[in-house]
């Protein structure tokens, strides 16, 4: 079997293992992990700060330990599916007469893991030796949060051992030539504004009313989303991740039709740029509430803090390495704040420069959704790219 059969086969065993939310069960993906590093004579260890919440490191050792090494980072979990919506199994991993090969994960994000793993087996196979030690990490939970999986073990001593200078994580892919590759991320705030108020019969015109305070709140959230969509659409150089998007998820409250309720509620979910001051956004929502009318006050379900970005400039030898990479490749790629959250977060978090990049160019979007497939091209493709970027920071010099 040529390499790439072999890889296809590989992703495409990794995909049809079900590590589904909720109640993941990671024990087959650490049997195929294990499988995997014996195949490429790489240790392996597996770290579990929370039980049943494993982190899978395959580590290949640099001619010169000692400096800080490069991380490779994937997670092990994908989303729920709607079956009944799904051409092919989810699970099933089955490839098209096109190419494409249909299972969750194949975006999001099994497929970056096995590219690192066959780029490391090439490399390997090459002869190719390189300064630094590079860590291939497997990560659990990140499509809730990470914070039984990356978020803990960056707390670990394993992984203060393995003294790592720089990560890369995922990205998403884009439709077009570009690759998509974050360089930072928003904020998450989600928060629940309580809104007490007169109660009464449903046939009065009472005063101060908890809906009277609701309309206030809704009214100044909205008109805050309008300007921040219409920056948006008014300069072409932003990106969603440059801007902070606000969405009313639930409105809570009420027993009976003809009661007036003593209290309602509005719950948002709030993704910061990183160029917004946090002080002055907590300020603004707080005159939301003074507006709104006495009582009103805001209760902080998430409040993350304003998050780093990783330079994209000269003064960045990880940031030129990885670009002298791609441009061997002739790469287009596309630099954004990413518009959610991934695990690179918690690496920024420590001062370490992490890059989000997956190369899923030429490929609809379809993260979390219906249907979810690559093309075979696009992920061989990824594997090249890799070969060019490892070895380049691996041997980034000492700085």
């Amino acid at each position: 079997m040529s390499h790439n059969e072999q890889a296809v086969e590989n992703l495409r065993e990794y995909i049809r293992i079900p590590s589904v939310h909720p109640n993941v069960n990671y024990d087959d993906c650490i049997s195929f992990l294990r499988r995997q590093a014996k195949e490429l004579d790489l240790p392996l260890q597996v770290v579990s700060p929370v039980p049943d919440k494993p982190t899978v490191v395959l580590t290949w050792a640099g001619t010169q330990p000692h400096l800080p090494g490069v991380l490779l980072n994937s997670h092990m979990d994908v989303v729920p599916v709607y079956r009944e919506k799904w051409v092919h199994d989810p699970f099933g991993a089955q490839r098209d007469a096109d190419g494409n090969i249909h299972g969750r994960g194949s975006q999001d994000m099994k497929i970056v893991g096995i590219q690192y793993l066959e780029a490391v087996r090439r490399l390997k196979e090459s002869g190719v030796r390189l300064k630094r030690n590079v860590y291939i990490s497997f990560v659990p939970d990140e499509e809730i949060g990470g914070v039984d999986g990356m978020q803990t073990f960056v707390n670990t001593t394993e992984f203060k051992n393995m003294n790592v200078g720089f990560a890369l994580d995922e990205s998403m892919p884009y439709p077009g030539e570009e690759i998509i590759v974050f360089y930072g991320e928003r904020s998450t705030w989600q928060i629940e504004v309580h809104c007490p108020g007169t109660p009464g019969h449903g046939s009065m015109l009472a005063d101060d009313t908890a809906a009277e305070k609701v309309r206030v709140v809704l009214d100044r959230a909205m008109d805050f989303r309008d300007k921040e969509k219409q920056r948006l659409k008014d300069d072409s150089s932003l990106s969603p991740g440059d801007v902070t998007s606000l969405n009313v998820t639930m409105l809570k409250g009420g027993v009976q039709n003809n009661v007036i309720p003593p209290a309602l509620s509005v719950v948002m979910d709030i993704r910061i740029a990183p160029t917004v001051d946090h002080r002055q956004f907590e300020s603004m929502l707080q005159q939301w509430c003074l507006d709104a009318g006495a009582g009103t006050y805001i209760e902080y379900q998430q409040k993350g803090i304003t998050e780093g970005v990783t330079k994209l400039d000269d003064s960045n030898p990880w940031w030129t390495a990885f670009k002298s990479a791609t441009d061997k490749r002739k790469l287009i790629l596309k630099p954004i704040v990413c518009p959610g959250g991934t695990d690179a977060r918690f690496i920024r978090r420590l001062g370490i420069p992490a890059l989000g990049f997956s190369h899923l160019n030429r490929t609809p979007i379809l993260l979390h959704d219906h249907n979810e497939h690559v093309n075979e091209k696009v992920f061989l493709a990824g594997i090249e790219a890799y070969c060019e970027i490892i070895p380049a920071l691996g041997n980034v010099p000492d700085h």
